[in-house]
């Protein structure tokens, strides 16, 4: 298994409020979490980080080989709930902080199996040659709109409150985050991102890029090349692992 990050503040945002690490775990397993932080020029950046931070520090600790989905569900959630306490109370104690929060994507991959957590609009994709899946659910207010059917998923990539999310790490005192398993094969691919990507790319342009790309090694520098000429308006970050 092997497993490759970028992130990059893209050509109009001074600073980089995403973040993202890659833990191996054990001989074959691995965690992987993206962050993109929110709430003013200085704290979305220490909320994604400290988020991204205690959450692996927390999978570290409770990680064990051959986990059942009940314990890595467990795990998940209480690492996302620790690492909530973390950037809420940080806030709280610095007044110039108040209201920071960052969304959070991961997969645990433990045994050839995909345990993913989410909070926000990060997204987790499940891609092989059979075509791409969208693991994950945006905690956002378009996301909301298409399931109501108000907005078209077309209509809602251009709509004003599109950046809005419902849900986000460290903003309250709780949070609840959703998660998702699948069953790996040899050659499945999972790709983390921030909203920086999916907002300029489509799924199936992902797909493309990520199965039928000559290099894995090389996809997300291709995938931050494609953003990057459209204009790259956001901070972008892509991790890819491929089994």
């Amino acid at each position: 298994m092997e497993v490759w990050g970028v992130t990059d503040p893209g050509l109009v945002r001074a600073q980089n409020q995403d973040y993202y690490l890659l833990q191996k775990l054990g001989s074959h397993d691995l965690l992987a979490v993206v962050c993109d932080g929110m709430g003013g020029a200085r704290s979305g950046n220490i909320a994604s980080r400290l988020a991204a931070e205690v959450f692996t520090k927390e999978i570290k600790l409770g990680y064990r080989p051959n986990m059942t989905q009940d314990q890595a569900d467990y795990l998940l959630r209480t690492s996302i709930s620790i690492a909530n306490s973390a950037v809420f109370e940080n806030a709280e104690l610095n007044p110039e902080m108040k209201g920071m929060g960052t969304t959070l994507v991961a997969v645990l991959v433990v045994n050839m199996r995909a345990y993913f957590a989410n909070v926000g609009d990060s997204r987790g994709y499940l891609m092989n040659r059979q075509g791409i899946q969208r693991v994950t659910v945006d905690h956002s207010l378009v996301e909301l709109m298409v399931q109501r059917g108000e907005l078209s998923s077309e209509q809602a990539k251009t709509y004003p409150g599109k950046n809005y999310i419902t849900r986000a790490v460290g903003t309250e005192p709780t949070v609840e985050c959703d998660l998702y398993t699948s069953a790996l094969r040899q050659g499945d691919c999972i790709l983390l991102c921030s909203d920086g990507l999916t907002n300029q790319l489509a799924d199936q342009e992902l797909l493309f890029e990520v199965i039928h790309g000559v290099n894995k090694q090389d996809c997300c520098q291709r995938l931050l090349g494609i953003v990057k000429d459209r204009g790259a308006p956001d901070n972008v970050t892509a991790v890819l692992v491929v089994c």
